[in-house]
């Protein structure tokens, strides 16, 4: 049981990745917080799960991500550990790419991290632990995913310069970047029909040395061993769950 009566809260944990994770918590004994823009969906999550809370709240909304930090404050004191999973998806080419839509992902996936990280500072301490959900898409060049990876790129530079700064404090900052996943996230790309995601799909398991898809539970098995003590003397890391994609090439 490596997080018996550990405070854990999940931002984006109310599908995919984040609700796997957050299960994943709750069965080594974590008392957790996670978070959605679903109000159904989260709490068919929070019911699932032993132990805990849903809140709704949107990312990209800094002060709605604050109130919940305040929440998780007023119910149980502190965060030992925080997994920051919210993000979206959007293809587009270059001539394709809007100032809305842009501005749309960026909030999310990387505005909306960067801050959901320092608001959950206020409560944490020695010992602490956080882990960020970055992507394969910051590091490889796919058509169409200029603005996808321009915030993914973003946020994983972000959080290598925040882990250094944290070391001193005792809390470690580590990502991980996962490769293809069968996740609901897969299937919510604006500008991509159905058959655009099944080719993208084939594309990619064709290119994946094990040749399949991931899984969410297998991302969450990375998140928690990075959040754990059994990776106390890793920080700063960027842990690639991609069934060989990159480290193979």
């Amino acid at each position: 049981m490596r997080f018996k009566d550990k405070v854990v809260l999940v931002l984006g944990g109310n599908s995919g990745m984040g609700l796997a994770a957050a299960k994943a918590f709750a069965a080594e004994g974590a008392r957790v917080h996670l978070t959605g823009r679903n109000r159904e969906t989260i709490d068919q999550a929070a019911a699932a799960i032993p132990r805990s809370t849903g809140h709704q709240s949107d990312i990209a909304d800094v002060g709605s991500t604050e109130e919940v930090v305040a929440q998780v404050e007023a119910a149980d004191g502190r965060i030992d550990v925080l997994y920051v999973n919210a993000g979206v998806g959007g293809f587009a080419p270059l001539r394709g790419i809007t100032e809305a839509d842009w501005d749309h992902v960026h909030s999310i996936n990387l505005k909306g991290c960067v801050f959901a990280v320092q608001k959950a500072l206020r409560i944490m301490g020695k010992g602490g632990s956080i882990v960020v959900t970055g992507s394969i898409g910051a590091h490889g060049a796919i058509e169409g995913n200029g603005t996808y990876s321009a915030a993914k790129a973003g946020l994983h530079m972000a959080m290598k310069v925040f882990a250094k700064e944290l070391v001193a404090e005792g809390i470690r900052l580590n990502m991980v970047s996962p490769g293809p996943i069968e996740t609901p996230l897969l299937y919510r790309n604006p500008g991509m029909s159905d058959a655009d995601v099944e080719k993208l799909k084939e594309m990619m398991i064709e290119n994946i040395p094990m040749h399949r898809m991931g899984t969410s539970e297998e991302v969450a098995k990375a998140v928690l061993f990075l959040a754990s003590e059994d990776a106390s003397f890793i920080t700063g890391a960027n842990l690639f769950v991609d069934g060989g994609l990159l480290e193979l090439r």
